[in-house]
């Protein structure tokens, strides 16, 4: 219910290493125009690759849904080596340690999953304090660092030569999940070090890195289908007539445990939230 020509897209982006996210948004924002909103979901370090899920024109307000999704990575752990920002960028240390035995790298991988907390690495881009946290790491400030919980649904050993000294891993984890800080920790319950010498975003929510295109594939319109990208949120198909209420703000009948797709002809024309008196109050509305 949206005007067709009115920029409106969900892309998904396979990131190239390098860029910042930030920097793949710019880009994509220069190519489209300076008046077409663009925004993404789920930021991705300047060394990893994968699946950015951008989003175009009214498509933003989406985003709030997006970002809560569990997340899919393969990560290769170089071992032998530990780094202070937990990746390629160093300072690297090498370690001396002789390599594990497989039997030790596959206990290790299979205690990851499960709920805990995690610190979040020194050079994180979150802030405390108000600043990004590496800008007062970089400054020498002593910070205490902050923990977040995390969960880590499945994890599992896909390749490994410790000959070579590096193991590969597949992780779907929770919002806010530092793949490279699990690399540490990793390093560390092994005894050798550790550190994440390659990232790749593979999934986000049932959106997966195989249908991604380059960046400058992107367009105003099109990518894939709103409904596609929440699920697996519930949905409600509604009438010409509710249809009508909700694009004007109104609440509706029906009930939900939390916020639901509100669809006509296939196509999301809202968000809505249950108000605890049986009604669903459209608080997103894209028409």
């Amino acid at each position: 219910m949206h005007d067709r020509a009115a920029p409106f897209g969900i892309w998904l982006v396979d990131k190239p290493a390098g860029p910042t996210s930030h920097d793949v948004v710019a880009a994509i924002k220069k190519q489209l125009g300076a008046s077409v909103r663009v925004g993404h979901a789920g930021t991705l370090d300047p060394f990893a690759t994968g699946l950015l899920v951008v989003l175009i024109g009214k498509a933003t307000r989406l985003v709030q849904f997006l970002t809560t999704l569990d997340k899919t990575y393969r990560a290769r752990i170089r071992l032998g080596a530990t780094s202070e920002t937990g990746d390629p960028e160093g300072p690297i240390t090498h370690t001396d340690v002789p390599m594990p035995e497989r039997t030790a790298v596959l206990a290790a991988v299979a205690e990851l999953p499960g709920a805990r907390r995690q610190q979040v690495p020194a050079l994180a881009a979150v802030k405390v304090g108000g600043e990004p946290l590496y800008r007062r790491t970089r400054r020498g400030e002593a910070v205490e660092l902050p923990e977040r919980d995390i969960a880590i649904t499945e994890a599992r050993l896909v390749a490994v030569d410790l000959i070579d000294g590096w193991i590969d891993i597949e992780v779907t984890c929770s919002k806010g999940t530092y793949i490279r800080q699990l690399a540490t920790d990793l390093g560390t319950a092994l005894g050798c070090g550790g550190y994440c010498e390659r990232l790749r975003r593979l999934a986000v929510g049932s959106m997966h890195v195989d249908d991604a295109v380059p960046p400058v594939a992107v367009r105003s319109t099109g990518g894939i289908a709103p409904r596609t990208a929440l699920a697996p949120m519930d949905e409600r198909i509604l009438d010409a007539h509710t249809a009508l209420d909700v694009s004007h703000g109104r609440a509706i009948a029906g009930d939900a445990d939390g916020p639901v797709m509100l669809v006509i002809d296939d196509r999301l024309i809202a968000i809505g939230y249950p108000r605890g008196d049986g009604r669903l109050q459209p608080r997103v509305v894209l028409a």
